[in-house]
Order: structure tokens, then sequence, then C-alpha cells
């Protein structure tokens, strides 16, 4: 099926509940009802959502995970949505890994484990990297996923802007006091690689960390299109692939890179 000239992308932004996979889920369930009935096409929702980094009790969690994804999935074929977002997933040497799970139609299209683990905050010692990025082939087009502290490597989302990437979402916990970074390194690397991003920060007190939320949808030549602010909430925005693919025809950076020489 060819893939939709426009589509509508969702953030749900909101205070994820520390260790309470049941409550976070519960809200995550009438946060997708709303943004359907907002037409959206595509949901993204943070970092660790159905746990938060409870880490103390990570591994028990993580073993419900595989059941969380099939309601998601149940979900997705109900509204008709591509969901992304990440949870903990059990590793083989006792670690979690930090998971997304693309899921589309009813089923999981991808599966992307976090490759950059930050270390500033200890993600190192109870969670185990990935090993390979991930392009997902969905129903709205190709969409590129990566996960919070990744979005300072730039090499990787350039990798999924060569493979084809349409749009690049970014589930994370960013918290502050770095509220510039976000927003400057979001939309550079819409800037860079002349596509779309969408974010989902999670907002509010969470253990001993500050979420400031500024969940964004930004287009290909760094536009905000939508800003969450730093409150509980869900936002939206139209991408059209047409005018991407016309934007890169009037400043054609990729046909003009020389890798060769770098």
């Amino acid at each position: 099926m060819p893939e939709p000239q426009t589509i509508t992308a969702a953030a749900i932004q909101f205070n994820v509940t520390q260790g309470d996979l049941d409550a976070n889920l519960s809200y995550v369930r009438a946060a997708l009802q709303r943004v359907t009935e907002q037409g959206a096409n595509l949901a993204v929702l943070p970092e660790m959502w159905s746990t938060g980094f409870a880490y103390k009790t990570l591994n028990e969690l993580a073993q419900r995970t595989e059941g969380v994804v099939a309601e998601l999935c149940e979900l997705s074929a109900q509204h008709k949505l591509v969901i992304v977002g990440s949870q903990p997933e059990p590793a083989d040497d006792g670690r979690v890994y930090n998971t997304i799970h693309v899921v589309d139609n009813g089923q999981v299209v991808a599966r992307y484990r976090k490759l950059h683990l930050f270390s500033l905050l200890g993600e190192d010692k109870a969670f185990k990297g990935g090993d390979s990025w991930c392009l997902a082939e969905t129903s709205i087009g190709k969409v590129g996923v990566i996960i919070c502290y990744d979005l300072r490597f730039p090499e990787l989302s350039r990798r999924l802007a060569l493979e084809g990437a349409r749009v690049i979402c970014v589930p994370a916990q960013w918290p502050k006091p770095r509220q510039e970074h976000w927003r400057t390194l979001l939309r550079a690397r819409a800037i860079e690689n002349q596509l779309y991003v969408v974010s989902c920060n999670a907002c509010g007190q969470i253990g001993k960390l500050d979420f400031f939320g500024m969940s964004m949808v930004i287009d290909p030549k760094g536009e905000v299109l939508a800003d969450g602010g730093e409150a509980v909430c869900e936002i939206s925005a139209t991408l059209d692939w047409q005018a991407m693919d016309a934007w890169r025809a009037q400043i054609p950076c990729f046909s003009d890179r020389r890798p060769e020489l770098y």
C-alpha cells in the first residue's frame, strides 16, 4: 500500500509514575483514544513510559513488557495508529534493554534497543546497550527511531536519513536544566537531515529528577510546528511528505555531500 502524502503525528507528554506500570498503561490507553479522535496516524510516547527508571524493580517490571506490547498491538489495530515508545525488556545478562517496539496495524514491525547509555546517571550499569540502528517500514512511510541520549550522536540520525527515514521519533526522559540542549539538538537533527522529528519527553517530578516536557514536532526546515511546554498534554501536527521532498530538492544537501573526504 502506498504511503499517504500527509499524516498527523502526536506526542503524548505525561508525568510517568515510576514503578507503577498499571497506572501508566491506564493513562496511555485514554491518551491514545484522545489523539485518535484528533486524527493522529502516529503516536509517540516518552522513554520508559510504562515503568520509569525504577531501578530497584526494573528486572521484575521488564517481565511484564511482553504483555504490554500485546495490548499496544490491540490498541494500534483499534485506533489505526503507529505507536512508538520505549519500555524495559529483559536482556540475557541480568540487565535490561531500553527497547522501542514500533507497533503498526496490530503488529510489532520493528524493535530498537537504545544504543547510547547515559553513564552520568548509571544507565550503563542497569541496562545493556543495543547493537543496531532501526528503520521501521510502516503504513505511514519509513520511520526512524532513537531514544533520548541517542540525540547527542548525530551519526545515528544521519544513517537513518540516508536509509530513507521520513521522520525520526525520539522518546525521552530528558531532565532539567538541559532544556536548550534538547531544543537545539532536535532542531539540528531535523535541519541537517531535512526530515521531520517528533519528540516526546516526560514532564514533572519523577524520582529525584525534574522533567521539563517540551515535546515537539519539527519540520525539515527546523520550524517547531508544535511544542508541549512543561505541562501534561498531547500535541499534534501535520507532516507533509511532498513538502519535505520539495525542500530537499530546493537545497540538495544529500547529493552535495562528499563523504569520501570525511
